[in-house]
């Protein structure tokens, strides 16, 4: 090992914890990329890793990070073989107890998925677990999952181990250098400057772990995470206890028990924990815990005591109050910061980065090595959040909550608690006082769905018919019957301006969006692999302006992707306009009815044909009308500015409520965008799929060059392997959500991207993806007998490859 800092190399790796050597070793394994360097401040491990418990599951909520979790086992497992470092790789496996019906149901749910993902689980009852298990107490456990392939490992031994195989494949880690800051040449980080001097590189990749949201602000990067206090004790030795136990995870009791040689670890994930009020997490801090904090901890033990009865007399000689970087959202950072090239983040993994690390440093190198992602990562983009999502307050407001996240019911629609009220539409009063119940959306509160009159518009969880169903179930059938009106606020939007406007968009986007002024085009955004980056609306307002509109999340990831594909020198302006429209959409048989009222434009579908934009009054305000719609029925978009909002729904409200115009929520959206078949972005559409395998072929003009282009030529000419399709069950009583098995013929296929009940065709509707066999046909897909897995049944379903419904009532057929 040296310390000496060299001037260049190619890859600068900022921390030295388990992220960062997994990266380094991975990186240093790839031809051409020997030249790394990684700088660690103090010695390696020290941060957080070290106190880590260790435990490695291998499951978790979707494909692509159950993938993650999976490799690292694997590796964990080897790497001794190779760098002679031992990890302490130990598969006992794991048992996660439930002890409410609600548990089990949510066990059951993870069970029917491992088997899809490529994890081995099984529901066993509890004389299992208390023969696995015999000093453990089971007379309140209904059941648990049993994972047999989880196991655990020393971290520090870990980072030990992957630092030795990163040396040993030529990359030199540095130990005892600060980096003070990230050198910036444009938009493009270009080095680091540190206590031992200057060092240029292609790449920076930020694995600071709870010290590099402090690093990114000297440098103007937002690295929204905070550190939170987690809380484990140490026993004595207890006799009985022996290393090859499994891992129990208690979440109903907030605890997880692991054993160590012939003692215990106890620790819990509270529902609100305690962010480390520090101004500033001292660099020094290295090898060190925060104060023991019993009263703190005071459930948690009194949990584990219930649980292993022995722990009533046993001695406790040990508290760990280790500090963990957390987000606002429970997920980790990967990828690259928006506005920046040459710099990418791995930071923020909320207790899971020993099992997510030695996944994320090979994901992170063959993405540097390629040039791109190798499969869905919207769910670890940093992209996901903004610059209010790094405010100080509301982080440590937010990771208070986020730590207990992991052990708490992972409901449908959970919504977070704390960090509410962050941004407002200026309807948001009227629409409280009408009964809205909002959740949070890239801190936006939104309704959701309307209570009426002597009902608290609150949300009351469950995995079967939540306390809103039969008032989303109105709003869904008044826009189906009658017109409804949605506060669509929060949809991104950005201006595109210039004498090149159009060629830009015309490379990005997969449709031809070198139209008319006026025209209203629905649009991919693609990569390279012919994939998914995001889907949006293209409205021409001029010969050099264009008006954009995307969902709500994408805000900073969308800006992002189309500001980085603007070529150099590009006459082409990009400006973020979110936060200064409004939108309305007025949608339903009488939306024209209702317009009429209150506009002096002609609004028939000869003057106003659908798929186009004007500029019509409102009542006294002035809106962008687009005549689109996202739930399958005649309506209009009302863009107005957000000032104009309050006398816009007036005007529609006045005039809408002798005609049956009903406010209405994303609850009821979602309902009818699933009759409908229409995708949304992040579940039923991602970077894993591209528009062929979607069915959304339409909006894709391959009579132009765009990004991707070739990519689904090559598609087109080998076949798809599978596509969408659009189910709805036969029985009208189940509930549907997403992530739930799809069989096929007796065999299970796929599962459900996302699910909600259609109360026009009366039964759960979900989409997923199934695989498709070369020249199979939509004849032989009809042929197949589908049914939908939930909570360990199986439901016949219809399968569509289109709608469900369409606005005159017929059923279309797949």
């Amino acid at each position: 090992m040296t310390n000496e800092l060299p001037t260049h190399a190619r890859a600068v790796i900022v921390g030295g914890g388990i992220v960062g050597c997994s990266i380094a070793y991975h990186l240093a394994g790839l031809k051409g990329w020997r030249d790394t360097v990684l700088v660690e401040q103090q010695k390696l491990a020290g941060g957080t890793s070290w106190h880590a418990a260790g435990m490695v599951g291998r499951l978790r909520v979707s494909r692509s990070m159950t993938e993650v979790n999976k490799y690292s086992a694997e590796l964990y497992a080897r790497l001794e073989s190779e760098t002679g470092v031992s990890t302490d790789w130990k598969a006992t496996g794991s048992l996660m107890l439930a002890q409410s019906a609600e548990r089990m149901t949510q066990l059951r749910r993870t069970v029917a998925m491992a088997e899809l993902f490529g994890v081995e689980a099984e529901m066993v009852d509890a004389r299992f677990v208390a023969d696995k298990w015999p000093l453990m107490r089971t007379d309140d456990v209904l059941g648990a999952a049993w994972l047999p392939g989880d196991g655990k490992v020393k971290p520090e031994r870990v980072v030990r181990s992957l630092a030795a195989g990163a040396r040993q494949r030529g990359a030199n880690l540095v130990e005892g250098v600060r980096v003070l800051r990230l050198l910036r040449e444009g938009r493009r980080i270009v080095g680091v400057e540190t206590t031992a001097g200057t060092l240029r590189a292609e790449v920076v990749i930020l694995c600071g772990g709870m010290w590099a949201r402090q690093l990114g602000l000297e440098c103007g990067i937002d690295i929204p995470l905070w550190p939170v206090e987690h809380h484990y004790v140490v026993t004595d030795p207890i006799a009985g206890v022996t290393d090859d136990l499994p891992i129990i995870r208690d979440p109903d009791g907030m605890i997880y028990i692991r054993p160590d040689g012939d003692t215990l670890w106890l620790g819990g994930f509270q529902k609100r924990s305690t962010p480390w009020l520090v101004d500033r997490v001292p660099d020094e801090f290295s090898f060190q815990l925060l104060h023991d904090d019993w009263p703190k901890f005071s459930e948690p033990l009194a949990a584990g005591k219930h649980r292993v009865p022995v722990l009533e007399k046993t001695r406790i000689p040990k508290f760990v109050n280790g500090p963990e970087s957390f987000t606002a959202d429970n997920n980790f950072l990967l990828g690259p910061p928006p506005e920046l090239e040459g710099v990418f983040i791995a930071a923020g993994f909320n207790s899971a980065g020993i099992a997510c690390a030695g996944g994320v440093g090979k994901l992170m190198a063959d993405w540097l090595d390629a040039g791109e992602p190798p499969c869905d990562l919207w769910s670890v983009d940093p992209r996901r959040f903004g610059p209010l999502h790094n405010n100080r307050t509301l982080l440590q407001d937010r990771v208070g909550e986020a730590l207990g996240w992991h052990y708490q019911m992972a409901w449908p629609n959970r919504e977070p608690e704390s960090a509410r009220d962050v941004r407002r539409s200026t309807l948001y009063e009227k629409l409280a006082a009408a009964g809205a119940c909002f959740g949070s959306r890239m801190l936006w509160e939104r309704p959701l769905w309307f209570a009426p009159p002597g009902v608290t518009p609150e949300l009351q969880y469950s995995f079967g018919r939540q306390n809103w169903f039969e008032y989303s179930a109105a709003e869904h059938r008044a826009t189906r019957e009658r017109v409804a009106l949605f506060d669509q606020t929060t949809f991104s939007k950005y201006f595109l301006e210039g004498p090149d406007a159009a060629s830009v968009l015309q490379r990005i986007c997969s449709a031809n969006v070198d139209v008319p002024p006026g025209t209203v085009v629905y649009t991919a955004l693609l990569n390279e692999r012919g994939t998914f980056e995001s889907d949006l609306t293209v409205i021409r307002l001029a010969e050099d302006r264009y008006y954009i509109v995307t969902s709500t999340a994408q805000t900073v990831r969308d800006f992002d992707w189309i500001r980085r594909h603007t070529p150099q020198g590009a006459r082409a302006t990009l400006t973020d306009v979110t936060g200064g429209y409004g939108v309305l959409g007025l949608m339903g048989p009488r939306a024209r009815d209702v317009l009429s009222l209150v506009t002096d434009a002609a609004v028939d579908n000869t003057s106003f044909p659908f798929g186009t934009a004007r500029r019509i009054s409102v009542g006294t305000a002035t809106a962008t009308a687009v005549r689109i719609t996202y739930v399958g029925e005649l309506g209009w978009e009302l863009h107005v500015p957000l000032e104009q909002m309050p006398a816009t729904y007036d005007a529609l409200w006045t005039a809408g409520r002798p005609l049956g115009l009903y406010n209405a929520g994303h609850y009821a959206i979602n309902s009818l965008r699933l009759e409908k078949g229409y995708c949304a972005w992040g579940s039923d559409i991602s970077p894993d799929e591209t528009p062929l395998q979607a069915g959304l072929g339409f909006a894709v003009d391959m009579n132009k060059d765009f990004i991707g282009r070739e990519a689904l030529v090559k598609q087109k000419q080998s076949g798809l392997r599978k596509r969408r399709l659009v189910f709805v069950l036969a029985d009208p009583e189940p509930m549907l959500w997403g992530s739930e098995p799809i069989w096929q013929d007796g065999r299970k296929v796929g599962y459900t991207t996302s699910g909600a009940y259609g109360h026009t065709v009366g039964g759960a509707v979900a989409m997923g993806y199934i695989p498709l066999q070369p020249n199979q046909t939509a004849a032989d897909l009809r042929a197949c007998r589908y049914e939908i897995e939930s909570d360990g049944r199986r439901y016949p379903a219809a399968a569509h490859l289109r709608s469900p419904y369409d606005p005159d009532g017929t059923r279309i057929k797949a």
